[in-house]
């Protein structure tokens, strides 16, 4: 497919994507992996959702935000992968205007629930081990749904903003993205406009919704470290590694994509790198999750084992 890049800076109907940095030939094989990969991530999280819903054992605080995480999951591959696999299927790499602006809304929205709501896990998990006896009078279902529903909210007016300011920014140089979605970053270097507030504002938000969450984290899991420290047990340590390690390792994977993406200096090829990141963590990872807390969880793999044995296979 030949591209024309545009000489005049205009107003702009449609952008290019680029797409992965694969060979044409690889398409094919390529289109078929990340088919495999977003059912994969639809079934899982579909799954967790499930077994949270059917087993009332699972209807804690922690289960709580993992269900509305594996919907985020859902929803935030959701956002790109078919846009993806459309285009490397029918070959046409176009999107619109609007459909791009839309796509950047929403991947931001659902990134940033996601920080929100692993640090909401982390807060839980801060209170069942640091101060388990009043972990059922903290954690009550009022500040539950508040936590989901702040997370929520300040993650779609955080994005909102990203959006209006972008929708300023009338006039670009080109409309050849060099990536497989519509990345804010990537959409302000193609801008002829100025760009500083929306520099200063992905600076300032990036903090609060990404920054300010991961150091909530860290001093969750320090004061959670610390307490295991104080009545060092084989018995303890156990127990704070089952109940930690699955959200630990989502944390990992998340934070990890975004360090890497981020704070890694950057090659010649830094659009590539760029790419392969967002990859990471907004195809591969929510497909991971689901695995994460179901071979890592022995009260998930309960429920699995009661829901197959009770509903599928009845006596």
């Amino acid at each position: 497919m030949k591209i024309m890049r545009r000489d005049n800076e205009s107003s702009l109907s449609e952008f290019i994507l680029l797409g992965l940095p694969i060979h044409p030939e690889d398409q094919g094989m390529y289109s078929a992996l990340f088919l495999v990969i977003y059912l994969t991530t639809m079934l899982g999280n579909l799954l967790i959702i499930l077994l949270i819903r059917l087993d009332s054992h699972l209807h804690t605080p922690m289960y709580f935000f993992l269900s509305h995480l594996a919907f985020t999951d859902i929803s935030f591959s959701s956002v790109t992968a078919p846009k993806m696999l459309m285009n490397m299927l029918t070959h046409s790499q176009s999107i619109s205007y609007a459909g791009c602006i839309s796509q950047m809304y929403f991947f931001l929205s659902l990134a940033n629930v996601d920080s929100f709501l692993l640090t909401s896990m982390a807060y839980d998990r801060y209170v069942a081990i640091c101060h388990p006896l009043h972990y059922t009078t903290i954690m009550s279902q009022s500040l539950c749904v508040l936590l989901v529903v702040v997370s929520w909210a300040l993650s779609f007016a955080n994005s909102l903003v990203h959006t209006l300011l972008l929708a300023h920014l009338s006039h670009f140089r080109d409309n050849i993205i060099p990536h497989y979605f519509c990345d804010l970053s990537a959409l302000l270097k193609l801008s002829s406009s100025d760009t500083t507030v929306n520099e200063l504002v992905i600076l300032l938000l990036g903090t609060l919704a990404i920054t300010l969450p991961f150091i909530c984290i860290l001093v969750s899991y320090g004061r959670i470290g610390a307490t295991i420290l104080r009545s060092p047990s084989i018995k303890g340590i156990c127990k704070a590694l089952s109940t930690c390690g699955s959200h630990l390792s989502v944390v990992c994977l998340y934070y990890g994509a975004i360090i890497g993406l981020y704070l890694v200096p950057s090659s010649n090829k830094a659009n590539d790198k760029d790419v392969i990141v967002a990859v990471m963590y907004n195809v591969v990872t929510p497909m991971l999750n689901p695995f994460i807390y179901s071979l890592r969880n022995r009260d998930m793999k309960g429920a699995m084992r009661n829901i197959f044995i009770h509903r599928v296979c009845p006596q």
